[in-house]
């Protein structure tokens, strides 16, 4: 283990040494003694290192010798990357070689060369003689010749899918019944646990019963977002036995339909028994026999070992080491598939790895797996133990990672290092170590236990900083990689000590779970000012998606850093001296929204092999000499300047370029010659996008420059072009030799009067035309088109008037917006098994030709129309609606002017006609201002209403014995503005099942009498409904979130009986005189609170009386101020307190009774006198987010909390702005190791 590591840097150390270049400027610098010396003292180390790597694993002071020896490995790889480095700066600035030739002539040789030797001689000295004494320090170990290794030429990769499984039939079986049938309970969702040893297969059999197709139909929803219906979830190893988190996790469930399961996946037993599973039916290994058939399986690619009858008794032996465990067996099993000889499956089955004694728990079938593997592959995995547990991650950015760290070097078989890296992940892969996410492409994942013996071999030069992790100043010296869990804040406390890790080469940031896009990171800026400066020897540094405005000039100085990552943050410009970076090879700034300019001496960096600069729309040129980076493999966004910039000759010195490339600006292409030397059809592009601006001046040339961009036919998967203004298209588009293209877009073509033959495309899945405003006729000339496709979008085509296609069987996803209506007729026809159809602004649609439109939707399943302005009505009636929508769940109707109802026939008084459509789940209407009733049929679970003015019936079909009276609604949500007429909703009382009910500005609404019937709603939200003056009794047992606002004529509350309410809101109801009458302590759920602006509120809060569990509390703008308040007995569990409207309150001294000691936040809101924070705040030693709004007269800040703090926000205070914002200010040095700073005056 130790050993594989030690003897991976030993060889690049001997690349390195053995180079040319390097031997030659070494002699130049007069150190090429001292390297001569360290290279021979090292030879005779290396010559130990086969003996080593078989005594190690039982002798400790082998292991400890070559942990001393890869520590000294990596301070010469250390050294001789500065000299590689400092020749490679020499080499790149000849213009002040050339400035100071005079003055060298006249100073000896020896002295220009001193300030190298000077500082590297003592180095290397000091490094060969701990060689020299490591050397004398031998433990036992001696030259060995490497065992020769057969050569079976067989594969390494297996072609066994994933989802072969064996011996899980009698389990899966009794799952399955649970799963479907399983025992009536008392709440609407029931577990299922799956208990076992980790590598037992829980979460292969999990997944097995996920994705059974009896389980899909019988389950609506298999997901997260359970919205209230009949759901399947899965909880994968789960280790938390925490009773109160796990009763936090499950109550949402509790709204789910009856019916619902949770499978969940552990090895842990305590918390199943805390829930009420005494007896448990543990997941048992395999029985020896189908333990015995999947070694035979991943070994031998056969099912049982009939054909191989003298290896079956060592298979036998080695399923019984393996326990017969699933993960263990097929781990060796990929070992095996390289070794047919039973020598070589003998010396698997005596391997003393099988008998060590470890604390650790590492399966010794893994560390067996592990260990046939070769130094190469066994470094790259151990580098993988820098992901935490369950850490997705791509194929592609790992193998960058890996050429980053310098674990992959250009072969004698001429293969780049990706190429290599992707050879080498494929092995892995194989062999295990790495699985396919459950998600699926792109993205992999490792087991748990494969993740916990990457961390045990990694060894002492790997460190996941985890967030309770402390570190001890020495022990960080030895640290060379380190990934740290990418938290909102990131405070600079956390990494202060890391100042002594001067010998760190990696500093990624890492995430849990799925990458959170749409949430903001925090990056205190003394990281990056302070922190990155002390870091000389950083190869990789990653700090993606942290909200980063600036890079610090210091970036400049890590000259041996590889890797720089800075996606999605918002820089504006990267410092100039980045060009200093010489050994850089990757640079993303993917996603940098703000990025404007990149530096003039980009051109310097002449190793950067992956540049990717997609969606940064504020950067318009590429800087000059980017064509002369021969390295680039990867250069996401090119922009055609022509003369003034990026000319498209310059690709033709870009030969590697291969993946994502987005060419802009191509009307700038003065001639087809240009374009032809670009060679695009010699490059591995598989995305390409071509881009024209707006208004080309050459409908020929245009043709022509698209002709010459052709690009390889087998490499291509994704086409798109925009802006072309030729009339047609050149004949490659469309060719059939493209037979990996799977996407294809054409927008913004608007003198196209045709498109090209992409029917004959063989694996083309999604088509899309956009604004092709000449384009007039669209036809085919065979039946066999478009075999694979099933999205197509047709968008802002309105003179396509003739379109005339073949059956398009694969066909489930239709778009049609701004067309004809022909469109959509011919389109439906050829497209009966479409299940998604979206609708917009079809110009001449009628009721008439929407009637006939509908006919051919008996396959969909989701329906959105969306500005069809004739239509009245969507279908005659419920019974013909039932007849042609017979697969209907979901409809959206948006914008259309004229609606009137639904249905243009009613059915009897009872509208039980409604109940034909069972399929109908999910209903939205939105801004159909005609629209003046809706009859909702009786399978509805979600309704939302918003922007219909005119609306005056809303009804459900009465409830008889058989059902109706909207029974099986689950969520009631109404947005309707000025709406005058709607006053209540019909057989709402009757929708017992209603879990969701929300309600803004509907003025007349008088719903409240229905609501007492409501037992299992959950979620109610009432605002500003003008017509409420009074709020009913209430007894609802289930009500977990209440809020009621803006209900301006509101008075008073009635008796609410509400044991379970966890959030509650009061806010902006002018008239409400008095809080509820609730017994606040009795509220042992409630964890958030909040009532404002309600000026009539003479509130009273004795001490000792609040709920004992809350956790938030928003107050302010009652009858009584809050500097009269007494003192506050709150909870301990307390860590949220906002307080608004307090003009009387001038500084915090007056308050400090209100601010417990538990707080973590903090937020003050509209204290119009308040001077001064200095005093009664000093107790909240806890606190970590401040947060002030529109406080004009407020002047300092509480120092002796700066410190601890992670976000500071100041609204609308001039005055403190003055003295926060900027280096110079006066606060400036106290806060800017925050990590959150927001000062800002609204206008």
């Amino acid at each position: 283990m130790a050993e594989a590591a030690a003897a991976a840097l030993v060889k690049v150390i001997f690349q390195k040494l053995a180079d040319e270049a390097f031997k030659k400027y070494a002699r130049s610098q007069n150190i090429h003694s001292e390297l001569k010396q360290l290279g021979i003292t090292l030879t005779q180390i290396q010559a130990l290192l086969n003996d080593a790597s078989h005594k190690e694993i039982t002798d400790e002071s082998v292991r400890l010798w070559l942990n001393s020896l890869q520590h000294l490995a990596y301070d010469i790889d250390d050294v001789l990357d500065e000299v590689a480095t400092e020749a490679m700066h020499r080499e790149l600035t000849p213009e002040s070689e050339a400035s100071t030739s005079m003055v060298r002539k006249l100073i000896p040789t020896c002295c220009t060369k001193f300030s190298l030797s000077h500082r590297l001689s003592p180095k290397l000295d000091g490094i060969t003689t701990k060689l020299q004494h490591l050397e004398k320090q031998n433990p036992g170990l001696i030259v060995k010749g490497e065992k020769p290794k057969i050569n079976t030429n067989r594969r390494n990769e297996t072609s066994l899918l994933e989802s072969d499984v064996v011996g899980r039939e009698g389990e899966k079986k009794r799952l399955l019944n649970q799963l479907l049938v399983g025992e009536s309970s008392k709440e609407n969702f029931s577990i299922l646990p799956i208990v076992g040893l980790g590598g037992v297969g829980k979460t292969t059999l999990a997944r097995i019963l996920y994705n059974d197709t009896q389980v899909k139909d019988h389950f609506e929803l298999m997901a997260w977002q359970l919205k209230d219906k009949r759901f399947l979830v899965v909880l994968d190893d789960v280790w938390n036995e925490n009773y109160d988190d796990w009763e936090n996790l499950v109550r949402p469930f509790h709204s789910g339909a009856t019916g619902s399961r949770v499978i969940m996946t552990t090895r842990k037993q305590q918390l199943l028994k805390k829930i009420g599973f005494n007896h448990l039916d543990l997941l048992e290994s395999l029985s020896h026999d189908d333990a015995l058939s999947l070694l035979a399986r991943h070994a031998l690619d056969v099912d049982n070992f009939d054909s191989h009858e003298t290896l079956k008794p060592l298979g036998e032996g080695i399923v019984e080491k393996c326990g017969c465990l699933p993960l263990a067996v097929k781990a060796i099993g990929r070992l095996l598939r390289t070794k047919t000889d039973g020598e070589e499956w003998d010396d698997v089955l005596n391997s003393e790895i099988w008998d060590l004694e470890s604390a650790d728990e590492i399966v010794p079938a893994l560390r067996l797996s592990y260990h046939d593997l070769s130094a190469d592959l066994k470094r790259l995995f151990a580098y993988c133990s820098l992901f935490p547990k369950d850490f997705l991650f791509e194929k592609e950015e790992l193998v960058i990672l890996w050429v980053a760290e310098g674990y992959l070097n250009e072969s004698v078989a001429n293969k780049s290092p990706e190429c290599l890296g992707h050879e080498c992940f494929e092995k892995l892969l194989s062999r295990s170590f790495f699985q396919r996410a459950p998600s699926g492409e792109p993205y992999f994942v490792m087991h748990d236990l494969m993740n916990d013996l990457a961390t045990f071999v990694a060894g002492e030069y790997f460190l996941r900083f985890d967030n309770q992790m402390e570190m001890m100043e020495e022990a960080l010296a030895k640290y060379r990689h380190m990934s740290f869990i990418r938290e909102e804040y990131v405070a600079f406390q956390k990494f202060g000590a890391f100042e002594k890790a001067r010998s760190l080469r990696t500093l990624l940031a890492v995430y849990v779970g799925v990458d959170q896009r749409w949430q903001d990171f925090y990056l205190s800026s003394k990281i990056l000012v302070d922190l990155l400066p002390q870091l000389p020897l950083l190869r990789v540094l990653s700090l993606r998606r942290f909200n980063i405005s600036e890079v610090p000039n210091s970036i400049g100085s890590l000259k041996h850093l590889r890797y720089l990552n800075l996606s999605h943050t918002n820089i504006k410009e990267l410092p100039e001296n980045v060009g200093n970076l010489y050994n850089l090879q990757t640079l993303i700034v993917f996603g940098c929204k703000y990025l404007t300019n990149l530096p003039k001496s980009f051109f310097k960096l002449k190793r950067l092999r992956h540049f990717d600069i997609r969606n940064a729309p504020l950067l318009k040129t590429l800087p000059l000499g980017i064509g002369e980076l021969k390295s680039l493999q990867t250069l996401t966004r090119i922009i055609i300047r022509g003369n003034s910039g990026f000319a498209i000759t310059e690709l033709k010195g870009l030969k590697d370029l291969q993946g994502e490339i987005s060419i802009e600006g191509l009307n700038k292409v003065q001639s087809s010659m240009h374009a032809r030397e670009a060679n695009l059809s010699f490059k591995g592009i598989d995305k390409l996008e071509l881009k024209w601006d707006d208004g080309s001046a050459s409908e020929t040339l245009d043709k022509e420059v698209l002709n010459e961009l052709k690009p390889r036919s087998d490499k291509l998967k994704m086409l798109e072009v925009e802006c072309y203004e030729g009339m047609e298209f050149p004949n490659w588009v469309g060719d059939p030799s493209f037979n990996r293209l799977v996407h294809v877009s054409l927008r913004a073509c608007r003198k196209c009067t045709s498109v090209p033959p992409l029917g004959r495309l063989p694996s083309l899945e999604i088509l899309r035309f956009e604004d092709m405003s000449s384009w007039e006729v669209w036809s085919t000339n065979s039946e066999a088109m478009f075999p694979c496709l099933r999205e197509l979008q047709i968008k802002n085509c309105p003179n396509l008037i003739d379109v005339s296609l073949e059956a398009l069987p694969s066909l489930r996803v239709l778009k049609i917006e701004r067309c004809g209506e022909s469109v959509l007729r011919s389109l439906v026809r050829a497209a009966s098994s479409t299940t998604k159809l979206e609708i917009r602004s079809i110009l001449g649609m009628t009721d008439e030709v929407w009637r006939g439109v509908i006919e051919n939707l008996g396959a969909v399943e989701e329906l959105s129309i969306q500005d069809c302005d004739e239509i009245r009505y969507m279908w005659e009636s419920d019974a013909e609606a039932s007849r042609v929508l017979t697969n209907l769940k979901e409809l959206k109707v948006r914008d259309c002017k004229k609606l009137v109802s639904l249905g243009e026939k009613e059915e009897d008084e009872d509208n039980i006609g409604s109940n034909l459509l069972s399929s109908f789940r999910k209903l939205v209407i939105d801004s159909c201002e005609s629209m003046e009733r809706l009859c909702c049929p009786n399978s509805i679970e979600s309704l939302d209403i918003s922007w219909c003015s005119s609306v005056r019936d809303v009804s459900f079909p009465r409830a008889t014995t058989t059902g109706g009276g909207g029974q099986n609604l689950k969520s009631l949500t109404i947005h309707i503005i000025f709406c005058e007429n709607l006053k209540s909703i019909n057989q709402l009382s009757n929708s017992t099942h209603l879990t969701s009910l929300t309600i803004y500005n509907c003025e007349n609404m008088e719903l409240f009498s229905d609501l007492r019937q409501l037992s299992n709603l959950t979620r109610l939200t009432i605002d500003g409904c003008e017509s409420i003056e009074s709020f009913p009794n209430l007894q609802l047992p289930n009500l977990t979130h209440l809020a009621i606002g803006r209900c301006k004529n509101m008075k008073a509350f009635g008796d609410l009986q509400l044991p379970n309410l966890i959030s509650w809101g009061i806010y902006e109801c002018e008239k409400l005189e008095s809080f509820p009458d609730l017994q606040l302590s009795n509220l042992t759920m409630l964890k958030h609170m909040g009532i404002s602006s309600c000026p009539m509120i003479d509130a009273s809060f004795p001490r000792g009386l609040w709920p004992p569990k809350l956790v938030s509390l928003e107050v302010g703008g009652l009858k009584k101020p809050i500097s009269e308040w007494g003192y506050q007995n709150f909870p301990p569990s307390l860590v949220h307190l906002a307080l608004y409207n307090a003009p009387g309150v001038r500084n915090f001294s007056q308050l400090s009774h209100l601010f417990p000691s538990s707080l973590t936040s903090l937020e003050i809101n509209k204290f119009d006198n308040l001077e001064s924070l200095s005093w009664g705040l000093q107790h909240l030693t806890s606190l970590q987010h401040l947060t002030i709004y529109s406080c004009p007269k407020l002047n300092d800040l509480p120092e002796s909390l700066l410190p601890s703090l992670l976000s500071l926000k100041i609204y609308e205070c001039p005055k403190l702005k003055e003295r926060c914002e900027g280096r110079g200010s006066h606060y400036w040095p106290l806060i800017s190791h925050i990590p959150c700073i927001e000062i800002e005056i609204e206008d």
